[in-house]
């Protein structure tokens, strides 16, 4: 069963998903945008601030989502010992990185029209800036520790104490009087407070930034797949 996930079976399928993405990503692009800056109307209290929500969002959705899948990949690498979901997690994790500071980044943008400052101590915002720490930490001890059995027990512990955090922004702003709103989608109950009007353009924006999320894991990983034949070669 595993070696059907084998980097080496799959580069083939690689290459074609990188074309495929490549060909439709710049079209949905353009469709995203056109409904998040054109078609959407300001919000009645934000005006046109509100449009930064449409990056703002899905780089939160998917900075959570993506440590998330890292700290369990490194939690079944750790008890099954499947080398191939540490190459996963170490491609995924320089994404999440990304979309981590594009949160807060965005964030801050958003937060200084609306509420009159650029960073407050809130404990949503505070703890995505720890989830950035863990981000980093992450890749670091990918890059620094050279034991592949001391490596996997660091990331999993990295993980497992960087899942905890994801808990924490997740209830955040039900557990503490924050300035952060509440959540408009609860995936969970399946209800939404957004109007149509603004879904549609929030949900286009998110399947964009997932085709480009895609795309660079699976460069990323094509970049590992031959970086791992060219050292065993040299064993060789």
């Amino acid at each position: 069963m595993f070696n059907l996930i084998n980097p080496s079976r799959i580069f083939n399928l690689i290459e074609k998903l990188i074309s495929f993405i490549n060909s439709i990503f710049f079209i949905f692009l353009i469709i995203a945008l056109t409904f998040a800056l054109i078609l959407s109307p300001p919000d009645y209290l934000q005006g046109d601030s509100v449009r930064i929500m449409y990056v703002h969002v899905p780089s939160a959705w998917i900075a959570l989502s993506s440590f998330t899948v890292i700290a369990f990949l490194s939690i079944f690498n750790f008890i099954f010992k499947i080398q191939n979901l540490n190459l996963i997690s170490k491609c995924v994790a320089p994404i999440g990185l990304l979309f981590s500071f594009l949160a807060i980044i965005t964030g801050s943008l958003w937060g200084q029209p609306t509420w009159g400052t650029w960073w407050a101590w809130d404990a949503r915002i505070v703890s995505m800036a720890v989830l950035s720490i863990f981000y980093i930490l992450f890749i670091l001890a990918h890059k620094l520790i050279d034991n592949e059995e001391k490596a996997k027990k660091v990331l999993t512990f990295i993980a497992t104490i960087g899942l905890i955090n994801i808990v924490v922004i997740k209830y955040s702003v039900n557990w503490w009087n924050t300035l952060h709103q509440p959540e408009s989608i609860k995936i969970i109950e399946g209800t939404s407070t957004i109007h149509s009007s603004m879904l549609l353009p929030l949900i286009l924006m998110l399947l964009v930034s997932l085709l480009y999320c895609a795309l660079i894991f699976l460069m990323k990983y094509k970049t590992e797949i031959i970086r791992i034949k060219k050292k065993n070669i040299k064993r060789i």
